[in-house]
């Protein structure tokens, strides 16, 4: 794999330390344009001592690459959590409303506890001094460690998933719409791990016979 053209720093942890703030939780989501399975919220607290990481945006790697790295961000963490949201919370807070209730409770997980967040243009609800630019999973190690932990963890659920409701082919698009899950859903229906309030699925809703 070629080396990335962008890679992290700790710019946005910075300016948090300059104020203080030297637990700096970054914070970062996988799954939230899925037609299926969870929303998967992660945060993490890097130690503050502007040392370099591997860590990069997990789009950016291969599967081999995200859990080498993911392990890494585990061992190496101040702090780190995992949260996920249900296709029946996002079918009932909307999928931006069920990301801010997970990322709250990954946030109320880490001890100890952030004093300052950098997220990947997540605008969340918080008391605490909060940096949201585009593409931080990309520009922050704090962002790109949340990353990799939330892609990684939500890519072992789709594979649970993928069991547990054979033939839909979680394992391979992890519940985005790609032409062999439209094809899927056209053969089989519509399944619980599906997010009923999504427009592709609420058509299929309407018509009974499809589904499971």
């Amino acid at each position: 794999m070629t080396r990335p053209s962008v890679t992290p720093d700790w710019s946005y942890e910075r300016e948090h330390w300059r104020r203080g703030h030297f637990r700096v939780a970054g914070v970062d989501e996988a799954g939230r344009g899925a037609w299926a399975g969870p929303v998967t919220v992660a945060a993490v607290i890097l130690p503050g001592a502007a040392a370099e990481y591997p860590f990069r945006d997990s789009k950016q790697l291969s599967a081999a690459q995200r859990k080498a790295y993911a392990a890494q961000v585990r061992e190496v963490a101040v702090s780190w959590a995992v949260e996920h949201a249900w296709p029946d919370e996002i079918d009932r807070l909307n999928i931006l409303g069920a990301t801010h209730a997970a990322a709250a409770r990954a946030l109320a997980r880490l001890d100890p506890s952030p004093q300052a967040l950098v997220t990947d243009y997540l605008k969340l609800r918080t008391d605490l001094p909060l940096t949201a630019p585009p593409r931080a999973d990309a520009l922050s190690y704090s962002v790109a460690a949340a990353s990799l932990l939330a892609k990684t963890e939500r890519d072992r659920l789709m594979l649970e998933l993928d069991a547990r409701h054979p033939g839909y082919g979680f394992a391979g698009h992890k519940g985005y719409g790609a032409p062999a899950h439209r094809a899927a859903l056209r053969d089989l229906g519509v399944s619980e791990a599906h997010r009923r309030s999504f427009a592709p699925i609420r058509a299929l809703l309407n018509q009974p016979e499809r589904l499971l």
